[in-house]
């Protein structure tokens, strides 16, 4: 299968960011109003993926401004499940309005982690999912448990590696307040893409190398000089690839 390539959008970012990005990507991954967005942003993503043809996932997140989501959260099964519905409950309703389908579901911040860290919350978001958007992808961590869980309970999971985040030796991000957070150069960030289609390895910060499988790749909206991350990481999937095909 191609690499696909993700972004988080709708999150604040000035629209010319958005459609720009939208024009490299193959899949858009939009905040519900949770850590971000809003029906004016969400409903301008939904056209723009319907029009530039990318697949148009959800982002939920904590109800959380002030940290953009990022913080960590303590959340009991049902008000995960309740923020669910909420937020990707939401969207769906936007884009079937104008005539889209809801291809995936990627959660955002501190939701990603804590539902990776907690066998609870990852369980439950399988089963609603399952329940609500059967027919909708997870996007998840590489190697991950909620990609191993969601599978197991019957889901199509794609699994996702970050071009734009340091790794750990254990395969968890680096901390973004920590050095080697972020990585902003194109040239490193095509390595990084193409020693995975090639060898499904990753370096670590230090150096060390971990075996992953992704299906999709991530560049985030907001990390400096994304628009040349993702133009450069695209053109690097199409030469590796050939012709732009669907998945």
């Amino acid at each position: 299968m191609k690499l696909d390539l993700n972004s988080d959008l709708g999150e604040g970012e000035a629209i010319s960011r958005t459609r720009a990005l939208m024009r490299w990507i193959t899949s858009a991954n939009v905040a519900c109003g949770g850590h971000a967005g809003d029906l004016r942003t969400m409903e301008a993503c939904v056209r723009l993926a319907k029009r530039l043809g990318v697949r148009l996932g959800a982002h939920p997140g904590p109800w959380d401004r002030v940290d953009f989501g990022r913080s960590r959260v303590r959340l009991v099964p049902d008000e995960f499940e309740l923020l669910l519905l909420h937020q990707v409950g939401a969207l769906e309703q936007l884009a079937r309005a104008n005539g889209v389908r809801l291809h995936h579901i990627k959660l955002h911040g501190a939701l990603y982690h804590s539902s990776e860290e907690e066998e609870v919350l990852a369980e439950r978001y399988a089963a609603v999912v399952k329940r609500f958007w059967s027919k909708s992808k997870i996007y998840a961590c590489a190697g991950g448990r909620v990609a191993r869980l969601a599978r197991g309970a019957g889901l199509v999971v794609w699994e996702e590696a970050f071009a734009d985040r340091g790794y750990r030796d254990d395969g968890t991000l680096v901390a973004r307040k920590e050095p080697g957070a972020l990585l902003t150069d194109a040239t490193v960030a095509v390595e990084r893409v193409r020693r995975l289609s090639e060898t499904g390895e990753i370096t670590a910060r230090s150096g060390k190398r971990i075996a992953l499988k992704p299906q999709t790749i991530c560049i985030h909206s907001d990390t400096p000089d994304a628009i040349q991350l993702a133009q450069a990481v695209a053109k690097a999937i199409q030469a590796g690839s050939g012709k732009r095909d669907s998945i």
